[in-house]
């Protein structure tokens, strides 16, 4: 991820390319260029009535004109072509020779015309004639796709070679890159219920406990001595967040880096959040994460069938991430059924890492209400409150700041603690407050909060009395 150069949409009339444009350039932060609009704006005239005039040989001309300034353009963009733009075999050469990614929305075509049908185009007056103009031109997008998806979320989530299907984990054989030796770093608990299916490749099976006991120098010690991969090897890892954030950090140490590494999520936290985004790590015992290193995986394999045999109270754990990730993309996304959920929070993860893969900047907003969370992890000893009771309880403390010197809505928080019932906790809050300001976003000593302006609306780096987030922090721990 990162380092994404323009992104290009092409598909068929009603293939929503606008639609997805702009949830694609919202989420990437970056502009979109309509190409029809740009070249209605130059022409000073519509569409149809440049066809009508000029005719169709004309218009490609200018379109083709039009396709090469934006793509000649320094600044990334979001770019929505014209469905027949890739009629022009000057246009499909430029697209297969820029750096821009393409991606085809390969919407069936009865969908299309349902979405075209009675409208002002001027190649969408007949249905007979609308499906020979897709048959015709489907090869084309083909020709130029570097992706191919339906919507702005299956966008993405190729863009961060994530898979995140139903059923993904009985075919992991084929979705696993590459074709060397595999060893398998697995939660011992997992292995039991979702023993993957790997194949051949397989040369190993290595088991890590449960939770946050996998993330110790002591385990990360173990899982070196034993592996026996060279660098052409891939190691996959099954299990929750902290599974794959150890298997991962083995990943980007052993012999100085193995070629890749595959995270296979099973729980809400991991598929939503831990697994995407290539930073891994362990725990020391003054604070969690404090040691790890950013090793994108080569692949991400999501299967939300796996949730079906979360318990109750570790599924609530994991709508924990899920509604934090629906607060900063300003979606309900904890309404959606599994698979919707899945996909709408990773995608958005795979957004926010596209655009600053290193966490330098916005990267920072996925901070939102864990400041606090590890603070209370640490004032608990690890031992309790769970990771989901301590982001649930952070968010509490993060959007009240948010009311209070961001004018959000209090109705915000009230949803959150309907979605979210948590008690307060049972630590010492002095040792929570020091492991705080040991957080990676602390800037000599002082906490930078993520707040919300709204939902959609994050702000991260804000520093604010230290007295007032020291008394938000003590609202949190049970007296």
């Amino acid at each position: 991820m990162g380092d994404l150069p323009h992104l290009v949409l092409v598909g068929f009339m009603g293939a929503g390319k606008t639609t997805a444009g702009r949830e694609l350039a919202r989420l990437l932060e970056r502009r979109l260029v309509d190409a029809d609009q740009e070249l209605e704006r130059r022409l000073g005239r519509s569409i149809p009535a440049i066809f009508a005039e000029e005719g169709e040989e004309w218009f490609r001309a200018r379109e083709a004109e039009v396709v090469a300034d934006l793509l000649a353009d320094p600044e990334p963009r979001v770019l929505a072509l014209g469905g027949g733009a890739v009629l022009t075999p000057q246009t499909r050469k430029l697209l297969r020779a820029s750096p821009a990614r393409v991606a085809f929305l390969d919407v069936p075509v009865e969908e299309c015309w349902r979405r075209v049908r009675g409208s002002s185009r001027p190649l969408a007056r007949d249905e007979a004639g609308f499906r020979a103009l897709h048959a015709g031109r489907l090869p084309l997008y083909r020709e130029v796709a570097d992706l191919t998806s339906v919507g702005a979320d299956g966008v993405l989530l190729e863009l961060g070679d994530v898979v995140a299907e139903r059923g993904a984990t009985r075919a992991l054989d084929a979705l696993v890159p590459g074709d060397g030796p595999v060893a398998l770093i697995a939660d011992e608990r997992v292995l039991e219920l979702h023993p993957p299916e790997l194949g051949d490749r397989l040369v190993a099976t290595h088991t890590v406990p449960s939770g946050e006991a996998a993330k110790t120098l002591e385990v990360v010690g173990r899982l070196w001595d034993e592996l026996t991969l060279d660098r052409s090897g891939t190691i996959v890892a099954l299990g929750g967040g902290t599974a794959t954030d150890v298997a991962g950090f083995v990943a980007a140490t052993y012999l100085r880096g193995l070629r890749a590494w595959v995270p296979v999520p099973t729980t809400i936290v991991g598929q939503v959040d831990a697994a995407i985004g290539g930073k891994t790590g362990i725990d020391l015992a003054k604070g969690k994460n404090l040691v790890g290193a950013f090793n994108l995986p080569a692949r991400v394999v999501a299967d939300p069938d796996v949730l079906a045999t979360l318990p109750p109270a570790q599924r609530l754990e994991g709508m924990a991430e899920v509604v934090k990730t629906g607060l900063l993309r300003g979606d309900r996304l904890w309404d959606r059924e599994d698979e919707p959920m899945v996909r709408g929070c990773a995608a958005y993860k795979v957004a926010i890492c596209l655009t600053d893969p290193r966490e330098q900047g916005r990267r920072a907003v996925l901070n939102l209400g864990h400041t606090f969370a590890h603070g209370l992890e640490a004032g608990g000893g690890y031992h309790g409150p769970t990771h989901g009771q301590a982001v649930a309880l952070g968010l509490r403390a993060a959007l009240r700041l948010s009311i209070r010197h961001r004018g959000l809505a209090p109705s915000v928080l009230e949803e959150v603690e309907r979605v979210l019932p948590v008690e307060p906790a049972h630590v010492d809050p002095d040792v929570a407050w020091r492991a705080m300001a040991l957080d990676k976003k602390a800037k000599a000593g002082r906490l930078r909060l993520v707040l919300l302006d709204a939902p959609g609306k994050p702000v991260h780096g804000i520093e604010l009395p230290p007295d007032e987030v020291r008394a938000e922090l003590d609202r949190l721990v049970a007296r």
